[in-house]
């Protein structure tokens, strides 16, 4: 007697059709518009368009940002692992080392563990930096950024689930500590020692006083981003773009400090319709402090997600930071602009061929 065969799973309805891609059609080719207009925007203030490899030793060295391995097969047949960057970042700052002064690229990264409405497996990240420029300059680039984007489309307005920002209004400049104490009323760099080392019990206990949660087991940072996700970050971008500017250095793992307050850095973020555009610095190019911030945030890694979870540091980029001039630099998340420009409900909604959602398992 044979065996019976084994149960068939049904049929999942295809991600991809026809329809969908027609109706999706004007928006992808509005991207295409507004990369043409940034690229010659880029291109009249002298920057050099780079393209930088995807494959890297490292995806990078940030706590919570999970990365793509792969293997890499030598000549010989070895497999040394590999990753996917998450940023074009390391790259593009060991070409300002070899003496590219202004570069930009539109990289393709990837970053895994973050589907949603904002988040895409593979997404597109516009970068640029300047060597020998103040980081206040690329506060100047957002906001002629955004006015791009808005007259390609003909749309001053951004919008985003019912919110709308003037992209052609110059956009709020707002501190981190000035935004905790308007929305959430904390003082945050008190538990900011005079060096910018964090307090977790003065900034936990502000925090309680104030009705958000604190588990036992979150350091300061955890307390630090849900204070920032729950009361600042719905609060920014509305009628206009906020650059949300001088970060606690604690949060700031690749910005230098300010030369005004040690207990802050150069390290700003852009918000319209209270969703997070970019991501810039003043730059470290100090290698020893890269590499003892490196380390550090790996520990914490292994703490969180397990011994195994930690990825290497690339040793060819710190070695690249002893040559590398004063530079500020900038990522955007170029497929969030378009979102907001066009008005689209969604990140899938203008992206080219986007990754079918993951189908969970027949049951």
């Amino acid at each position: 007697m044979s065996a019976s065969p084994p149960p068939q799973t049904p049929l999942q309805t295809p991600f991809w059709s026809r329809q969908r891609h027609l109706d999706r059609r004007p928006a992808l080719l509005a991207r295409g518009r507004i990369k043409s207009a940034l690229r010659r925007w880029f291109e009249t203030q002298g920057f050099v368009e780079v393209e930088t490899a995807c494959l890297q030793v490292s995806p990078g060295n940030e706590t919570h940002i999970h990365g793509f391995a792969t293997e890499l097969i030598d000549n010989d047949g070895a497999a040394h692992r590999r990753y996917l960057h998450s940023s074009p970042e390391f790259a593009c700052k060991k070409l300002l080392a070899a003496g590219e002064e202004k570069l930009f690229t539109f990289a393709p990264v990837f970053r895994n563990g973050e589907r949603s409405a904002l988040h895409h497996p593979e997404f597109t990240m516009l970068e640029w930096y300047r060597t020998r420029a103040p980081y206040e300059i690329l506060l100047d680039d957002c906001q002629q950024i955004l006015k791009i984007a808005a007259t390609t489309t003909g749309q001053n307005q951004f919008s985003h689930k019912g919110r709308r920002a003037d992209a052609l209004v110059v956009p709020e400049r707002l501190s981190v500590a000035q935004a905790f104490q308007r929305f959430a009323a904390i003082d945050l760099l008190a538990s900011c020692n005079g060096g910018g080392a964090p307090d977790r019990e003065a900034l936990a206990e502000a925090a309680l006083a104030k009705g958000f949660r604190v588990a036992d087991d979150d350091d300061w940072s955890d307390i630090f981003s849900r204070i920032l996700v729950q009361a600042v970050e719905p609060n920014l971008g509305n009628e206009r773009a906020t650059l949300l500017i001088d970060y606690p250095i604690h949060e700031a793992a690749l910005a230098r400090p300010s030369p005004n307050d040690p207990r802050v850095a150069e390290r700003f973020e852009l918000y319209a319709c209270g969703v997070e555009l970019a991501n810039g610095f003043g730059e470290l190019t100090d290698p020893v402090e890269q590499r003892r911030r490196f380390e550090a945030d790996m520990t914490e890694r292994r703490r969180r997600y397990g011994a195994a979870a930690a990825y290497p540091i690339d040793d060819d980029f710190i070695a690249a930071l002893t040559h590398m001039p004063p530079a500020s630099g900038c990522a955007l998340g170029f497929d969030r602009l378009v979102m907001l420009a066009v008005g689209a409900p969604n990140i899938d909604a203008v992206i080219w061929t986007p990754l079918p959602e993951a189908v969970p398992p027949h049951r």
